[in-house]
């Protein structure tokens, strides 16, 4: 128990910093190829890198309908949709924008629980935290974060739509894809948006335009195998050993771990705005995590008599 608790722990760690590097990774790779071609390459990739782990793990595809279904959801609504709502507006908006609108996922994630678990009641402690954790990331950019609606509106839009779908596949898994494997959940999904995006991009993009440098290419490798084969298995995994309301802070975090390998590996600034910023969202999380360390901390207290 106590070491299935360290990897839940460990793993989402793992994500959050994971995650805080990828839109940085993006927005570097949007340098030398477009949005299409840049994320329908990472998918493939990742597709291969999770294949080859299903084969060294000896792991089989589900193939029942209700995978099936689920398969083509999340190639959809996960993949294909969102990411390309995001390769799309980082083009137009900064990333720390970019992350403070996809910071709403919590609040997706919340209205849809309601939806599809209507007799599961979500704590008010854990919405209380949501709420605090997201006026943090918003005061953290707030100093340095110029707005202009009229070129940046529909990057804030397609963040805003990618991270409301993001919100209701983690509710849907959450509830239909318990029976699924973390690897071949993915497998499918990965493969099938990678084969769309790619066909996307010869069709609608200019391929002259692609430059495959350092940055391009680099790009793809980091966000396929750390950005998706590591992240979403973990994050699948993590879904059915916690609240889908508290994995979901992890859109909090990220924007935190941006701005702080900005500040250790570019010496960017960093400001008491921040730090205050980045108390509250742990404030937040603590505050959303509130009733699961009172309960630990009493059966830790029980097994001590």
């Amino acid at each position: 128990m106590r070491t299935e608790k360290f990897m839940m722990g460990a793993g989402f760690v793992l994500i959050c910093l994971i995650w805080g590097s990828t839109w940085l990774a993006i927005r570097l790779g949007l340098n030398s190829l477009s949005p299409l071609i840049s994320s329908g390459l990472r998918f493939s990739l990742a597709s291969i890198f999770i294949f080859a782990l299903m084969k060294f793990q000896n792991i089989s595809l589900q193939t029942d309908r209700l995978s099936i279904k689920l398969y083509i959801i999340l190639a959809i609504f996960s993949f294909v949709i969102p990411f390309g709502l995001v390769y799309w507006a980082e083009q137009f908006i900064p990333s720390g924008l970019a992350s403070i609108v996809f910071a709403i996922m919590p609040f997706s994630v919340i209205i849809f629980s309601k939806l599809l678990f209507p007799k599961q009641i979500v704590p008010f402690n854990q919405i209380v935290g949501v709420i605090l954790g997201f006026s943090g990331v918003v005061i953290i950019f707030s100093e340095n974060l110029s707005l202009d609606l009229s070129q940046q509106l529909l990057g804030i839009v397609a963040i805003f739509l990618s991270a409301l779908m993001q919100g209701a596949i983690g509710v849907i898994v959450k509830k239909h894809g318990y029976h699924l494997n973390p690897l071949s959940m993915n497998f499918v999904p990965l493969f099938s948006s990678g084969l769309i995006l790619v066909s996307g991009a010869f069709l609608f993009e200019d391929s002259a335009k692609w430059l495959f440098d350092d940055y391009g290419i680099g790009s793809i490798i980091y966000l396929a195998f750390f950005g998706t084969v590591v992240t979403f298995t973990t994050y699948y995994w993590l879904l059915k050993r916690m609240s889908v309301v508290i994995l979901s802070l992890t859109a909090f975090i990220t924007p935190i771990i941006a701005v702080l390998l900005g500040w250790i590996i570019l010496n960017e600034h960093f400001s008491l705005q921040t730090l205050f910023g980045s108390s509250l969202v742990l404030i937040g999380i603590l505050f959303a995590n509130f009733r699961a360390l009172i309960d630990y901390y009493r059966s830790k207290i029980s097994l001590g008599r």
